[in-house]
């Protein structure tokens, strides 16, 4: 998919959850479990990826990266949820 952006969460080992923005939400959680993704994530591997959010642009991907961050943690499962029933 050429010129999508996507926001994602991963579940870390310790059952945290990080939110961030990438183009390919699969290879940057193979980049998480390498240890080079974040310092956050480094210290909780292994991670998995439960949840992504396509955007049209950069731009609206961090915007909705900021407000997922914003969300409360039962919020985020809620989204983490919400991805796994989808088909």
């Amino acid at each position: 998919m050429t010129g999508v952006h996507f926001v994602y969460m991963v579940r870390c080992s310790d059952g945290t959850l990080y939110t961030g923005y990438a183009r390919d939400p699969e290879r940057r959680t193979e980049v998480h479990n390498t240890g080079r993704g974040s310092k956050y994530t480094a210290r909780r591997r292994p991670v998995s990826l439960v949840y992504r959010e396509p955007c049209a642009s950069r731009s609206a991907a961090l915007k909705r990266e900021y407000e997922v961050k914003q969300l409360t943690r039962t919020e985020k499962e809620v989204l983490a949820c919400s991805a796994a029933t989808q088909p």
